[in-house]
């Protein structure tokens, strides 16, 4: 295994505990796990530390909105600037009472607001607590009473929601700041109920730059971060200063080894959920390296225009995202004609084969990629150098595509919330990686546990079980939930819920889900994240929700079929519905099926692993219907929730009964 060494041997089963395997680190850490340098305790450092190096370097730039249909130029606001903000937003929070330790909310989508309220938070040791931009008001009134939260920056199209759940958490909540404007009409209806609001200007009127900051600690904590989760209710996954610090500084530390770490003259394009710890970790370590940070107007129809007019050089994405690239890139290589497919074709399979070869990103191929694959380069804005991506499994074929056709290093990573982000990444300019989440980041050892119920052994040839983690940037607990603390955390170990399997050289690939198992009627036990993965390779569906259950002896699924595939099939039998009564269709339905276990059988499913009916669905599944996570992970008690009269019916239909 030449990118993980050996720290400690295997543990076998005793006393009810099952197996675990040998604890592997990183070569990167092969000598110990990074250390903190002394005297950095807080993010704030980074921040406050690039503001006084680079005051008037760009930090954080928005576009310019004209009218209704037409869109500006990024304008920038300067570290300094945002330094200046902060400073006074800070002071502000604390002559309304807000002290060190007390709970910020930060509601909204990304926005240099956002950023600001953030670093405020930062400056005066307050813990800010994001509301997720994707929950309803149910869950922003839910986490604002458990993390008791006693102020909130708000943006403005979210404070009539905020708003509508002040009458059941006005006890804990006392301050409102708009990132804009907010009417008479407003503040009347707050104040009411004893809350004041400010607007985005008034508020710092009531701070000032000149105030004493208070000290920091590495062990304060610096956010609670609510998860959404699958099931339940959302669980406040504590963060401390250290923790952040630490993933921050392994990330830079891996770059340097591996690639070329984030400089001033780097851009990164700001548009998944600051919500989530993925992006924010991004984010502070573009900041303390004194990169600028682009936001995306927050409309996904205009995503691609906004990464073209910011030509970001470093992109953090998720599959979904990726996977538009690659199919649109595709799409645009047939459309160019047989000939031009050839010379892709040819390119596309040169490159790869030096790539094997173990030849890094900028020797491959530099010519083809100057010819030939500058254009899909350009899908990004023509700048990107570092491509990541993380939040879900990004398909093998995908990755491939974008290692040869991106000219850029790509990636792919690991991470839960508990771990501060991410705890393996595959590097970028080493082939073998892919389709694997790499290796252990350089703050973090793992291990794997066996899962005997699963089949997965931990010491067998081939070591599978659950990845457990420990290290220096693993979470400190639940906030308030020491019986879910305790369940996850055991004798020092994470246990991350994921199934993991080591590879020959080291490498981790992510292959179940511990909990997503579920036993047929007749006994035989169903991977179903496992399954969903395998269907997912079908190229004529987007989404796929698998179901079963103990009562029934079969699988059937819902399935969002590819609009152009399905349209295409219908153009080619004479079918003339539109796509939504396409998807009635039984032909159609039945085509999609047909498809679907001829992958099935491609890939060596058993027979109880095969669909027997399909359910399609016009709309994707969304965050609106509560069906997926912001991570774009299905949410299967919602999903059935939703289409359970379609699964009784697919029950129904497929045993020959009548509706």
């Amino acid at each position: 295994m030449e990118f993980i060494v050996k720290v400690e041997e295997s543990r076998p089963a005793s006393d009810g505990k099952p197996s675990a395997g040998p604890v592997y680190r990183s070569i990167y850490a092969k000598d110990g796990l990074m250390d903190l340098p002394a005297g950095l305790e807080s993010p704030w450092q980074f921040f406050s530390d690039s503001a006084l190096k680079n005051p008037e370097n760009k930090m954080l730039g928005r576009r310019q909105v004209i009218d209704s249909k037409q869109v500006g130029p990024y304008v920038w606001l300067t570290y300094k600037e945002v330094y200046d903000s902060a400073m006074r937003m800070g002071s502000a929070m604390r002559r309304r009472g807000v002290n060190p330790g007390d709970r910020c909310g930060i509601y909204g989508s990304n926005c240099p607001e956002w950023i600001t309220a953030m670093e405020a938070c930062d400056s005066q040791a307050i813990t800010y607590v994001p509301l997720y931009d994707t929950l309803g008001p149910n869950a922003v009134e839910f986490i604002i009473n458990h993390a008791e939260v006693s102020i909130a920056f708000v943006q403005e199209n979210k404070l009539s929601s905020i708003l509508s759940c002040l009458p059941k958490c006005s006890s804990n909540l006392k301050t409102i700041v708009s990132f804009g404007k907010i009417s008479d009409m407003q503040k009347k209806e707050a104040d009411e109920l004893g809350v004041s609001c400010f607007s985005w200007e008034e508020f710092p009127q009531l701070g000032s730059l000149d105030c004493e900051l208070p000290p920091k600690h590495k062990t304060d904590v610096c956010t609670i971060m609510y998860t959404s989760g699958t099931t339940g209710e959302p669980k406040g996954v504590i963060l401390t200063n250290g923790a952040l610090v630490a993933e921050v500084l392994s990330v830079d530390q891996l770059l340097f080894l591996t690639d070329r770490v984030a400089a001033e003259e780097d851009s990164y394009f700001s548009f998944l959920p600051l919500a989530h710890v993925y992006d924010q970790v991004i984010e502070t370590y573009c900041i303390y390296k004194g990169a600028s940070i682009g936001f995306w107007q927050g409309d996904v129809r205009y995503l691609m225009e906004d990464i073209q007019e910011l030509k970001p050089s470093i992109f953090c994405g998720v599959p979904r995202v990726y996977d538009r690239i690659y199919t649109g890139t595709l799409a645009k290589v047939s459309a160019g004609g047989g000939l031009k497919k050839k010379l892709f074709d040819f390119a596309y399979n040169y490159k790869l084969g030096y790539l094997e070869k173990g030849f890094p990103q900028e020797k491959a191929a530099p010519l083809l990629d100057r010819l030939v694959f500058d254009k899909t380069k350009q899908a990004l804005g023509g700048r990107v150098r570092i491509l990541l991506s993380g939040a879900a499994p990004l398909p093998k074929h995908v990755e491939e595509f974008l290692r040869v056709t991106s000219c850029s290093t790509l990636s792919q990573g690991y991470g839960l919330t508990e771990s501060c982000g991410g705890c393996f990444t595959s590097i970028g300019n080493v082939y073998p990686m892919v389709g694997t989440v790499g290796v252990p980041m350089t703050t973090i050892e793992s291990r794997l546990e066996s899962v005997p119920e699963m089949g997965y052994d931990a010491l067998s040839s081939v070591p599978r079980g659950e990845i457990c983690l420990r290290g220096s940037t693993l979470f400190s607990g639940y906030h308030k939930r020491e019986d879910l603390t305790n369940e996850v955390l055991v004798d020092g170990w994470f246990h991350t819920g994921d199934i993991g399997e080591w590879q020959p050289n080291g490498a981790m690939k992510i292959i179940d889900r511990k909990k997503n198992i579920f036993k047929l009627s007749q006994g035989e036990y169903v991977a179903v994240e496992n399954l969903e993965n395998v269907y997912l390779r079908c190229p004529h569906i987007t989404s796929i929700w698998v179901y079963g259950n103990s009562f029934e002896s079969f699988l059937v699924a819902v399935v969002v079929p590819d609009r152009q595939a399905l349209e295409d099939w219908a153009a080619n039998h004479n079918e003339t519905d539109d796509f939504k009564s396409l998807c009635k269709n039984l032909k159609a339905r039945k085509y999609i099926l047909d498809e679907l276990n001829s992958i099935g059988k491609t890939n060596n499913l058993r027979g109880f692993e095969m669909l027997k009916a399909v359910h399609l669905e016009p709309h994707p599944f969304d965050m609106e219907r509560d069906l997926i996570t912001p991570t774009f992970k299905l949410k299967r008690p919602q999903l059935l929730k939703c289409y359970k009269d379609c699964i009784d019916q697919l029950y129904s239909d497929a045993k020959g009964l009548k509706a």
